[in-house]
């Protein structure tokens, strides 16, 4: 028998939702090249276009905006479980999940987990720093509504784009570890809250939800472009990793680390501080001569995690609230993948190579040595 460790390699679906050639470095959404869709596309278009195929009409769209915005708000129960997480200062990752859950005391619909998910992220985000949940508002769309539940400030235009281009970079990404989950939980017959969750837990992990805020501390932690060399040195050659270069399927440029890192250029270059960004820049083409340096042809680049990092602290979000961020797109991705799964109602059941002991034969309690 044949194993393929990690399943590298094995094609376990087929999908029309993304396509993904690491060798290439090219992102295919739903038919679009990720650049094109991500600097173009509302967050309510990109999740119509993954459910349905096409991008939606202008009615269609306003009918959309209308079922997402009206359900919002979260239950009592909700609420209630995020204060205990809160009091317990649970991981965020932790409290989304736990939260998550209480989605279906009332709905299993796909409209109703993308439009709680954002709620679920910005109350915890409050609650944990001793503030009072902020209501929904249902004029807003959808990535302008998450960022005024976290501050209580309606966004501009300008921070809206950016994080509407972020959310749709990560909306998709091939079947990765968290979309595999989900899509296994649905081969079941089980729930789509259920799967929603399964994903979630599948996130957290961190060789899957990735490193954006260790990748920022290193920008702060050299601070000025002339210590760039010096840190950088000193981490490679200590053994550590760089966080935001690299990645198992690229071998060459992240294409979403390019999206992002043009959103971000264009947010700081409008919020009339350019210091940071310049700063993250010299930093990313001083790790990328110094891993080429001292691991010629591994082929390192720059990943989105990256530019993530750098995108979302320009629009003033904590560290702790990065990858569930990520969560509140990858989630209309993950729903999209359960549909296609379901339609497909077949059980996702690999097989397992045996290679422990055999012929064993039973022996009483009182006949098996006590020895270590």
């Amino acid at each position: 028998m044949s194993v393929n460790s990690g399943l590298e390699g094995v094609t376990a679906a087929s999908t029309r939702l993304s396509y993904v050639d690491g060798e290439r470095g090219e992102l295919i959404i739903a038919g679009f090249s990720l650049a094109e869709l991500a600097a173009n596309a509302t967050f309510e278009e990109t999740t119509w276009l993954l459910w349905h195929g096409e991008l939606p009409t202008a009615q269609q769209l306003a009918r959309f905006r209308s079922e997402l915005s009206a359900q919002r708000s979260l239950r009592p129960a909700t609420i209630a479980l995020l204060r205990a997480c809160a009091a317990a200062r649970a991981d965020t990752m932790d409290a989304l999940r736990i939260a998550a859950g209480t989605i279906s005391l009332d709905s299993n619909e796909p409209t109703a987990i993308v439009a709680r998910i954002p709620t679920i992220v910005a109350a915890y985000a409050r609650l944990v720093d001793g503030l009072e949940p902020i209501a929904p508002r249902t004029d807003l769309s959808h990535a302008a509504n998450y960022l005024y539940m976290l501050s209580g400030d309606v966004p501009d235009a300008e921070r809206t784009r950016a994080l509407e281009t972020y959310l749709n970079t990560v909306v998709d990404h091939g079947l990765n570890a968290s979309t595999f989950a989900c899509r296994v939980i649905t081969s079941t017959g089980s729930d789509l809250v259920s799967a929603i969750v399964g994903a979630i837990g599948a996130l957290k992990g961190p060789l899957h939800g990735g490193a954006p805020g260790p990748a920022l501390e290193m920008v702060f932690e050299i601070g000025d472009a002339s210590r760039s060399e010096e840190v950088l040195r000193r981490k490679i050659e200590g053994g550590d990793r760089l966080m935001g270069f690299g990645h198992r399927v690229y071998k060459v440029r992240d294409p979403r680390a390019d999206v992002l890192g043009a959103a971000a250029e264009r947010l700081f270059t409008r919020g009339g501080d350019l210091s940071l960004y310049t700063l993250a820049r010299s930093v990313e083409a001083t790790a990328l001569r110094l891993l080429e340096e001292y691991k010629p042809g591994r082929r390192l680049q720059t990943n989105v995690e990256f530019f993530t990092a750098l995108l979302l602290h320009g629009l003033e979000l904590d560290v702790p609230q990065f990858t569930p961020t990520f969560a509140i797109g990858r989630v209309s991705g993950w729903i999209a993948h359960a549909l296609e799964q379901r339609a497909n109602g077949r059980l996702i059941r690999p097989s397992s190579e045996y290679v422990g002991v055999r012929d064993r034969r039973w022996l009483p309690l009182d006949a098996r040595s006590t020895a270590a």
